[in-house]
């Protein structure tokens, strides 16, 4: 019943969690830690700040994470799989033909990117409280924002995640933290079948085995996922069509759920005998690295967390996450969703309703979705 349980909150998520992967933190956040209470708001930032120092897809190795935290190994793969499957038929159906239907589809899409600034803005509010708790926090979340709005690109990500870390250890360590509840060491088992799946990656040939060769790397080597997986995928795959190959990428912004489900549908297109056979080896083949990162380090990085350096790392990086979200609210959330000025005026409004009354997440989403039908019909 955990397990059922654990899977119907997340596959709840997966129908619902536009906007991309600054947004599901938002989902994440107010979910599991304000209304479920599944884990404390330090945990939480523990999660994050894990997620951004390792490859693969920084928001669904959070899920992952808390899954992992709520009922073991078992438990995040469960989380996964509630939270991915709902976006994965979706590309599947757009990979074999089914954006014929999208009837009113342009509507919806106005009114979900909305609901999109509403609760990236909402997120970014509360984490810059519990992660920028000081001055030196707020001036590096602050100038990590300005750097990525300037320099956007995965290069000035990783920089300031390097910065950031020199830093915290520098600046923001703590006098003392708690110890540790006991020692803990490296998952190595899930580390060793992290090598060496990357490794036979190289001696794919053809087939099935060399798609899933393909992902796995792009899943090993792409860090701050979402955006970033775009470019290195496109280097990676070279033999497909780039009109499908962008169509796919923009059909995974506009829906729920984890953006690297564009692999879904890359790997649908790329067998089109068996495209539902192809689209899971792929979804499977550039999640797992990541999902395999995180059982590695997940116990030590907790234990990690008692050391005064690595202790201020952990705060330097929540604040300069804060600044990315921020960075990703200002573009392209903000001006992929308030094209007009009433939008925003709208978007306001959503806010403070969603602060003030705290009203059910799929109650808003559906208001957002029947406005985004009326205002899409307005001149």
């Amino acid at each position: 019943m955990k397990l059922l349980s654990l899977f119907y909150q997340f596959f709840l998520l997966g129908c619902t969690s536009f906007g991309g992967p600054a947004a599901h933190l938002g989902y994440f956040q107010r979910h599991f830690v304000e209304n479920k209470q599944w884990l404390s708001q330090q945990q939480y930032g523990n999660l994050i700040s894990l997620s951004q120092l390792l490859p693969g897809p920084g928001s669904s190795q959070v899920g992952f994470a808390i899954g992992l935290h709520h009922a073991g190994v078992l438990g995040g793969i469960v989380a996964f799989v509630g939270f991915t499957l709902p976006s994965m038929l979706i590309m599947v159906l757009l990979a074999v033909g089914a954006q014929q239907l999208g009837w009113g589809l342009s509507g919806l899409i106005i009114g979900l990117k909305l609901f999109a600034v509403v609760i990236v803005t909402d997120a970014l509010i509360t984490m810059t409280k519990s992660f920028c708790p000081n001055w030196q926090t707020k001036a590096l979340a602050l100038l990590s924002a300005l750097a990525l709005i300037f320099v956007p690109s995965l290069y000035t990500q990783l920089a300031i995640l390097a910065v950031a870390g020199v830093t915290g250890a520098w600046l923001l360590k703590p006098m003392e933290c708690a110890e540790s509840e006991s020692p803990t060491r490296l998952n190595w088992p899930a580390l060793l079948l992290f090598s060496v799946l990357f490794l036979l990656t190289f001696s794919a040939a053809s087939g099935y085995w060399q798609l899933a060769g393909q992902f796995y790397q792009a899943g090993s080597l792409v860090f701050g996922g979402g955006h970033v997986v775009l470019p290195l995928l496109d280097t990676i795959l070279t033999d497909v069509d780039s009109d499908a190959f962008l169509s796919g990428y923009a059909a995974a912004q506009a829906i729920p759920g984890p953006m690297f489900t564009f692999a879904t549908y890359l790997g649908a297109i790329m067998t089109p005998h068996a495209p539902l056979l192809g689209a899971t080896l792929a979804t499977l083949a550039i999640f797992t690295p990541g999902f395999l990162l995180v059982i590695g380090f997940h116990r030590h990085w907790q234990s990690l967390l008692s050391n005064p350096l690595v202790a201020g790392v952990s705060k330097a990086i929540n604040a300069a996450v804060v600044g990315f979200i921020a960075a990703a609210l200002y573009n392209p959330i903000i001006p992929s969703g308030v094209s007009q000025w009433w939008y925003g005026l709208v978007a306001i409004i959503g806010l403070w309703v969603l602060r003030q009354y705290k009203p059910p997440i799929l109650m808003v989403i559906a208001s957002f979705a029947a406005l985004g039908l009326l205002l899409a019909k307005l001149p």
